[in-house]
């Protein structure tokens, strides 16, 4: 399921379920019976599951329905109160938005999101910067940095965008060569890529305040993360990367993930700005958009809670 281009799906079947009736969904949002009854359908064939069993007297919420029903809701009342906000600023975003973001989520994930924050602010210009080296905001004169990770820079103000899922993974061909690691300890005898200059490091894996770190030494170490993603596919190693990075080649097969069974320490991608200095209305909008678009492209996760 992708998130974002199953918007108009969900919104049908939030629509659908709470009037009771396609006829009043379709009436209510200004389409055709039958464009309300493709988008409820084709939503249904991507999530995999029968959300509504209808016919032309009765419409009844199956089960899985009504365990997505709440967080369609959600959803969609995000997104219209996040709507209403963006569409009240509209008149006064404007001027030169600078953000800085890791190279990998600035071209996977943040670019494609600009495209439609450009239609909604035509009169905002932006400057985007795109390193995997910590960015001084006040010296490079940037409004806003992504990053990943807690925040240890008292000068610094975070806003937590969206949680940070990340994994071990590997191409199918180096776990061929090298066989599929069944416990943290046989992480040792494996090429690890690390994320940096550091030859060593510290892997931590659990959660909720018991984590448990792995020392971890570099096969090899690039402080690239699209430079470290592409070893990772020629079969060079084993690589912590965020679930954002890699969803499409876990997707397609290109890589696999490794020890499933071990949850990696989540961390949590924020929005940064400089404590203390006003917040320009179009850093404020840019961070709300990011919050309910970040949130969306996770939607994907619905499946999990209606299959």
């Amino acid at each position: 399921m992708n998130g974002i281009d199953d918007l108009p799906g969900l919104r049908v079947f939030e629509r659908v379920v709470a009037l009771g009736s396609l006829t009043a969904a379709a009436a209510e949002l200004g389409l055709s019976l039958a464009v309300v009854s493709k988008r409820l359908a084709g939503f249904e064939q991507r999530l995999g599951v029968r959300l509504v069993n209808r016919s032309t007297r009765r419409l009844a919420v199956t089960d899985e329905g009504k365990q997505l029903y709440p967080h369609a809701l959600r959803i969609v009342n995000e997104l219209e109160q996040a709507t209403d906000t963006l569409s009240r600023q509209r008149e006064e975003i404007s001027g030169v938005l600078r953000v800085t973001a890791p190279n990998s989520f600035g071209r996977r994930r943040l670019v494609p999101l600009l495209a439609d924050f450009v239609v909604l602010y035509p009169q905002l210009r932006i400057q985007l910067h795109l390193s995997d080296d910590v960015v001084d905001l006040m010296t490079g004169g940037f409004d806003l940095a992504i990053r990943y990770g807690e925040l240890r820079d008292s000068r610094m103000v975070a806003r937590v965008l969206a949680q940070n899922r990340r994994i071990l993974c590997a191409s199918p061909d180096y776990l061929e060569r090298r066989g599929q690691p069944q416990h943290l300890s046989d992480l040792e005898h494996h090429d690890c890529i690390l994320i940096g200059s550091a030859p060593m490091t510290e892997w931590r894996f659990g959660g909720e305040g018991r984590t448990r770190p792995v020392r971890v030494t570099a096969r090899i170490a690039c402080n690239d993360g699209e430079a470290v993603h592409a070893m990772a596919l020629q079969g060079m190693g084993i690589v912590l990367k965020s679930i954002w990075d890699v969803a499409e080649d876990l997707e397609s097969g290109r890589l696999l993930q490794v020890l499933p069974r071990h949850a990696v320490s989540a961390a949590p991608l924020n929005a940064v700005y400089l404590n203390g200095h006003h917040l320009a209305p179009r850093v404020r909008a840019f961070i709300d958009f990011l919050v309910v678009r970040l949130k969306l492209s996770h939607a994907a996760g619905l499946a999990d809670v209606a299959a």
